[in-house]
């Protein structure tokens, strides 16, 4: 598995599940025949999508954003989402010559069960943290929403990938934009949950942004493509608004979560609004 090189950085883009979810919903008020030609649903009108964790390395330090999913809900819950292939996360990690215990800093963009379901694993009939070396660096608002679910959220937040870390006193919470790193920054990119960050890394005049749920799929970069998941849509309409001028100006490299193709895309901006090219890392 080769690096991609952002100056100073090395960034691996790893692919945890595949998985699937209902296509109207990923898309929100557009309807079918538009978004169909961007994504093919199958019978239950499911589009197929996959987690993409991304791995950095800063200097001497291992930098996780997101964990992927797990199998600790069994299988209805593997059929309702057509989950394929959870946990190939920590393959991926050992043909890195890395261990769990490797990694320095975990960060949770949100907590939702497709993308913090290897915050934890099931051992020995208990559920607890998988990266015992870590912090888990999540917003404040984040993990207050996933600690006080309602009927809106609860089937997204999930205790068993929440609780035991919290547990632990392994989570680290910040509050607004924060520079982790020299270089790496924590942005708040609030809509599909309050308390949402992206992650921007910058070196030699070069920027790579880790959209999160933002930008779930390259297909989503226009502006009304926004998910009925979704618990805030015209705060990702206004964040979206905001980031993006700057974000096409300066060519900044795009990486989304679930983009079932390309790990890595550009925004373009033409006379019919925003759109996002594929690039190969």
């Amino acid at each position: 598995m080769k690096p991609f090189k952002l100056g100073g950085f090395e960034v691996y883009f790893l692919e945890d599940a595949r998985f699937r979810l209902d296509g109207g919903a990923m898309f929100g008020v557009v309807p079918k025949p538009l978004w169909s030609r961007v994504a093919e649903a199958d019978a239950q009108n499911r589009i197929p999508l996959t987690i993409r964790p991304m791995l950095v390395r800063a200097g001497e330090r291992w930098v996780l954003i997101e964990t992927g999913m797990d199998d600790k809900q069994g299988e209805k819950h593997r059929k309702i989402y057509g989950i394929e292939g959870a946990g190939r996360l920590l393959e991926q990690l050992r043909a890195l010559g890395l261990s769990p215990g490797d990694v320095d800093l975990v960060i949770n963009t949100h907590l939702h069960f497709d993308h913090a379901g290897l915050n934890t694993v099931s051992r020995d009939g208990r559920i607890v943290p998988l990266f015992t070396n870590a912090r888990y660096l999540v917003q404040k608002q984040e993990l207050y929403d996933a600690t006080h679910v309602h009927e809106r959220n609860r089937a997204s937040y999930l205790p068993e990938n929440v609780e035991p870390v919290a547990e632990a006193g392994l989570f680290e919470e910040v509050e607004g934009e924060v520079e982790v790193l020299p270089g790496l920054t924590l942005v708040p990119l609030p809509g599909h949950t309050l308390g949402q960050q992206g992650v921007v890394l910058r070196s030699d005049g070069r920027t790579l942004v880790y959209t999160a749920d933002l930008m779930p799929t390259l297909a989503h970069a226009p502006l009304a493509y926004i998910m009925a998941y979704d618990l805030y849509p015209v705060t990702t309409l206004e964040v979206r608004k905001a980031y993006y001028p700057a974000w096409a100006e300066e060519g900044a490299y795009l990486a989304t979560p679930h983009d079932p193709g390309a790990p890595l895309g550009r925004l373009v901006r033409d006379e019919r609004g925003y759109r996002a090219e594929p690039l190969s890392p």
